[in-house]
């Protein structure tokens, strides 16, 4: 059984082609005016943009493609799940808080804060130990310890019995490429570097539309990426079992 349902992969993977397509529908509806390696993407779904509809509706599915795949990634930690569908949320909350056609906006720049913070975070909270079975479908619960099964009655182990504790931690490939540690990190080191790139070219010079759509874009790819590797895992997890 996989641990994965067919409508997260779908979700997720949805994700990232509603946030491409939907700036750069914007963008062409914008006119050649809207420069998207400086402007940002806040502008497309200002009030009197020209593709506001379009933009407004992408953040608006994509926040729910995230939600959706939250609640179907079980073999992530539960902490993580929350963080990526508070994200979701977030992203939907824009749309009643858009940005300003002109001048800044206390909520609208909340709600982009609240939701980068929660994407930025959930790949090192949805990080998994080695050890958790989920072989039979049933993700988070830990593995039976071989100290407590009674031994067989010729005091030989069978071949259907669980390896023995060796003393060693379990190794990272009983968890899926996507939940250990080092990729997740590394994962949510560069979304943070990418924020702070983001809010220096505000400051500083005018790539800051460049810098929210590789930001963004590494966001809304990443649940993509976990789900992928838990599927992979578990079908080659079933193929040698």
């Amino acid at each position: 059984m996989r641990s994965v349902p067919w409508w997260a992969l779908l979700s997720s993977a949805c994700a990232p082609v509603l946030l491409v397509g939907g700036w750069t529908v914007s963008a062409v509806l914008q006119g050649p005016g809207y420069d998207p390696g400086s402007a940002t993407i806040s502008i497309l779904a200002s009030d009197g943009a020209q593709g506001y509809w379009v933009m407004t509706s992408a953040l608006v599915g994509l926040g729910v493609c995230d939600v959706v795949t939250a609640c179907g990634l079980r073999p992530a930690a539960r902490a993580g799940r929350v963080a990526l569908g508070g994200g979701g949320l977030s992203a939907m909350l824009l749309a009643f808080f858009p940005a300003p056609a002109s001048g800044g906006s206390l909520d609208h720049g909340t709600v982009v804060a609240v939701g980068f913070a929660l994407l930025a975070l959930w790949p090192v909270l949805a990080v998994r130990r080695p050890g958790h079975a989920w072989r039979h479908g049933r993700p988070g619960l830990p593995d039976p310890s071989p100290a407590s099964d009674p031994p067989p009655a010729s005091g030989l182990p069978s071949a259907s019995d669980p390896p023995r504790a060796s003393g060693r931690a379990p190794a990272e490939g009983s968890v899926p490429w996507g939940l250990r540690p080092r990729p997740s990190l590394m994962a949510a080191g560069l979304m943070w570097l990418g924020g702070g790139w983001f809010l220096l070219a505000l400051f500083v010079n005018d790539t800051a539309g460049a810098a929210e759509r590789v930001v963004t874009f590494a966001q809304a790819f990443w649940p993509l990426v976990v789900v992928v590797s838990c599927v992979r895992w578990t079908g080659d997890d079933a193929r040698t079992a």
